[in-house]
């Protein structure tokens, strides 16, 4: 199974710049979408329909604002729309869809780049998220979760480490919970199959050389279950797709 994580920063914007005309390229079997910035009544879903997909949508109560969403050819067994949290799930941050005993989970997390507020928010729904998922393994061992974590986690998946060292992102309570959560039953797949530097999944917009320079970062992960280790076939992040300020990132597993 081919799986896509992409933020596309309003997938309305996205279809503009060719979003649907490369998915009709095949890229993968299930895509999940992060901040959308739209309800699935302001998209042409007989387009999607067309290409062999089922969506799933999942958006936040301020209109054009966060939101994810989820298009697979294979319909799942279960969805479920958010994760509980009342705040998280008026923004649209989390759905889960399960496919026989394998759990996706496509995640939204907050950046908290606007202030003091949204930062302490951030610790909060990580918090959250930590507590909702190890509840979620006591009954779901095979878990996937995917999306864009709005965390650098290590000085390698960052171009400029010690230039941010005091940025949103890439502080050290986000890169510890990070730690945790990878030092607690999940594994960052990209780095199973690609160790080395210089692989980033955003460029900030406010510099348009940078991205062109690759100087940019890795927030955007597929993370898996350590009982999923043995299913892994590739991971991979496609940087010369262009429909946002991310880039898809790519997971192979056998399912």
């Amino acid at each position: 199974m081919r799986l896509i994580s992409y933020n596309v920063n309003g997938i309305r914007a996205a279809i503009k710049k060719g979003l649907l005309e490369w998915l009709a390229t095949d890229p993968a079997d299930i895509l999940c979408f992060q901040e959308t910035k739209a309800l699935e009544k302001d998209i042409d879903l007989k387009a999607i329909e067309q290409l062999g997909y089922h969506s799933y949508w999942f958006s936040a109560e301020k209109k054009g604002y966060s939101g994810v969403a989820i298009f697979t050819k294979t319909p799942p067994t279960q969805v479920f729309y958010g994760n509980g949290m009342e705040q998280s799930d008026n923004e649209g941050r989390v759905i889960r869809t399960d496919f026989g005993e394998i759990t996706l989970l496509n995640c939204y997390f907050p950046s908290g780049t606007s202030g003091d507020l949204r930062q302490t928010y951030k610790y909060q729904w990580l918090d959250e998220f930590y507590n909702y998922l190890h509840q979620l393994k006591k009954t779901r061992s095979n878990i996937i979760i995917c999306g864009d974590y709005n965390i650098a986690h290590k000085a390698i998946d960052i171009h400029n480490p010690i230039g941010n060292k005091n940025t949103s992102g890439f502080l050290p309570e986000g890169r510890a919970w990070m730690d945790k959560f990878y030092e607690n039953g999940f594994i960052d797949t990209l780095r199973v199959f690609h160790p080395e530097p210089h692989l980033y999944s955003w460029w900030s917009q406010r510099f348009p050389s940078v991205r062109a320079e690759n100087k940019g970062w890795r927030i955007d992960y597929f993370s898996v279950s350590e009982s999923l280790k043995k299913n892994l076939k590739y991971a991979t992040i496609y940087p010369d797709i262009k429909h946002s300020d991310h880039c898809p990132v790519f997971l192979e597993i056998d399912f």
